[in-house]
């Protein structure tokens, strides 16, 4: 999956794949997760967010499912 850097304290990078649903991020510490059935509106919600950190940390961290992938 393609990740675009971004602006944050402790995220590198975020990408997502509209097809699955699935959200990836890389946080600054090298390890990355996949965030599942996560909708596009909700990614775009997070792209657009002024922190990345705080939104992934209230709106998506303990709603959905993920696995570290790296």
């Amino acid at each position: 999956m393609i990740r675009e850097p971004v602006a944050s304290s402790n995220i590198v990078s975020i990408g997502y794949d509209a097809d699955t649903e699935t959200l990836e991020v890389e946080f600054s510490g090298g390890t990355v997760y996949q965030y599942y059935n996560v909708g596009a509106a909700l990614n775009e919600q997070l792209m657009h967010a002024p922190s990345k950190g705080q939104f992934l940390n209230i709106y998506i961290r303990n709603d959905y499912p993920f696995s570290r992938v790296g």
